[in-house]
């Protein structure tokens, strides 16, 4: 089980782990190791979410799921296919947390009577100063 939130955990059966020739460092030993993760995660029909999480996730993190409501997370940042496969795997919990997170609401404020006071005084030198720049008609 993979704990994501203290209510969310995904059993390791529906994270499906591909392995890959990767660029990035390693020499020769790019060449013939596969060592590039990419972990793939059913959000879509995932049994672990509740309609609220699956909607949450679905939607902050609309650009990285495909059509078919499958997040892809790939790592091929280590030379190992551990190592890579341990940092796909801490960047979905980050993601997934990230998208269940709960923002909290905006406390509506007003502005105090100094800062309008001040807003209306700028306004009015603004007016003065384009006032001087007019053109003067003369007089007849």
């Amino acid at each position: 089980m993979i704990d994501v939130t203290p209510g969310l955990a995904i059993p390791d059966a529906e994270l499906s782990f591909a392995a890959s020739r990767s660029g990035g460092p390693g020499g020769q030993n790019v060449n013939k190791v596969a060592t590039k993760v990419t972990l793939t995660f059913a959000v879509a029909s995932s049994p672990s979410l509740t309609d609220e999480q699956r909607v949450r996730i679905l939607a902050r993190l609309a650009t990285r799921i495909s059509k078919d409501g499958v997040l892809r997370v790939v790592s091929q940042r280590h030379r190992t296919q551990g190592a890579n496969r341990a940092a796909a795997l801490e960047r979905f919990v980050a993601l997934l947390a990230a998208a269940l997170a709960v923002e909290p609401g905006r406390v509506p404020t007003r502005p105090t009577r100094v800062s309008r006071q001040r807003r209306v005084n700028e306004k009015k030198l603004r007016a003065r100063t384009k006032q001087t720049r007019r053109r003067v008609e003369p007089e007849e």
